[in-house]
């Protein structure tokens, strides 16, 4: 399926049913993922999300930044969103597609996580390149996918979402080697430690690649 998936089905309320699970592990995971940036931050940067659905990362590290943007493809997502950061006075969620974003001004912290290099499709390598272009000098950048040693509980995730009605059914004769896919043609990848190390070279900055609480991949990019 094309890169509207997320902003024509699995959008909007739709996401706080696919985040409401009663796996431990992937609960553990989605939180896992923001303390680790949380981790990363002094309080005093501006910060931009790629792919921030209805702005649940963002609630969540709002407390830790001075300020935190939110951009995604769905409106439907936005709309929420901004009822949802109602009150948070140092959040901003705007409909835009990541791939080719408008900003006229540069950014301390951008954040692409939960495996947002695939779920916005399109080319990964241009995602990093728009999305270094809108950093600080000294600027960083985090993203993140399933780690393979998640795969279990990733699958099992999806199956719950299946079950709820949120996702088409699981193809499981198509699906496994990190990629799920639905009979409703939902495809659902993932990157792999290489996949980062591919990327983090081909940005031409400063790169890690680590794994994070078993659950996630991260590759950080350190515009120098």
């Amino acid at each position: 399926m094309g890169k509207d998936y997320y902003s024509e089905k699995l959008n909007a309320n739709m996401l706080f049913q696919a985040y409401d699970t009663a796996i431990p592990q992937v609960r553990d995971y989605l939180r896992s993922e923001i303390e680790f940036v949380r981790s990363q931050l002094r309080g005093d940067e501006e910060a931009l999300e790629l792919g921030a659905g209805y702005g649940r990362i963002m609630k969540e590290l709002a407390p830790s930044l001075k300020s935190i943007t939110g951009v995604d493809l769905s409106e439907r997502s936005v709309e929420l969103g901004r009822e949802y950061l109602k009150g948070l006075s140092n959040c901003t969620i705007l409909a835009m597609d990541a791939h080719s974003p408008s900003f006229d001004r540069t950014f301390d912290v951008l954040l692409c996580l939960q495996n947002g290099l695939s779920a916005m499709k399109g080319d990964p390598e241009n995602l990093i390149a728009q999305s270094m272009r809108l950093l600080v000098p000294g600027g960083k950048a985090y993203f993140s996918s399933y780690s393979p040693n998640f795969w279990q509980y990733r699958l099992a995730w999806f199956q719950e979402q299946a079950d709820k009605g949120l996702l088409g059914e699981i193809d499981m004769e198509k699906t496994g080697n990190g990629r799920i896919v639905c009979k409703d043609g939902f495809t659902a990848t993932t990157f792999d430690f290489e996949d980062m190390e591919r990327l983090g070279k081909s940005s031409g900055y400063a790169y890690t690649v680590e794994e994070v609480a078993g659950s996630s991949v991260f590759l950080t990019i350190v515009k120098g």
